[in-house]
């Protein structure tokens, strides 16, 4: 499959980078990553890759933790990111819960929206990995290219895929920073 020349890899941040809950990680103590991931974070940022993070935080519009207890969990994971050798360019967020209605709460595209605008990246050649269906019908949505890892909701999310439905699959963040690496090596 050959792609377009992409640079910027978008990855949701629970179930991906970190450890998911579902009773949502509402401090920078509950904030755990999972294996590999903080090195594959790094290993794409050597390679070339533009790392940003788009993460639903509906704890934030459900009232669970507030904006600056958001900011210090995302220090916590930079921090984290930036000692493993990583980079993440941004951060966006959407605070708003199911109810709200908003245009930027995955399935809706509206974070990639605004970090096409960020960034100058064309929406196509935007990667966007994540572990449940909202992230890849965002990617869908936007027409980037939806990448879905095993880690986090990722394995109920794989079962849940309908028999026509072609999505790339990876173990985990470290195991689809692997290809990529490789795809882009090739590309060159």
């Amino acid at each position: 499959m050959i792609h377009s020349h992409a640079k910027i890899v978008v990855l949701d941040r629970d179930g991906v980078i970190n450890e998911d809950s579902e009773e949502f990680i509402k401090s920078p103590a509950e904030w755990r990553p999972l294996p590999g991931s903080l090195d594959a974070i790094a290993r794409l940022h050597k390679a070339g890759f533009t790392i940003v993070v788009a993460t639903n935080q509906s704890g934030v519009g459900r009232g669970l933790f507030s904006l600056k207890t958001l900011g210090d969990i995302h220090q916590e994971m930079l921090a984290r990111v930036t000692a493993a050798g990583g980079h993440i360019a941004r951060i966006v967020f959407c605070p708003h819960s199911p109810e709200d209605h908003c245009d930027c709460r995955k399935p809706s595209p509206g974070m990639l929206y605004e970090i096409a605008e960020l960034t100058g990246c064309g929406l196509g050649n935007m990667i966007v990995v994540g572990d449940a269906a909202r992230d890849l019908q965002a990617a869908r949505a936007a027409g980037s290219r939806p990448i879905l890892v095993r880690t986090g909701k990722g394995r109920t999310t794989e079962a849940a895929l309908l028999q026509d439905e072609l999505v790339e699959i990876y173990d985990d963040l470290a195991a689809a920073a692997d290809a990529l690496i490789l795809e882009a090596g090739i590309r060159k």
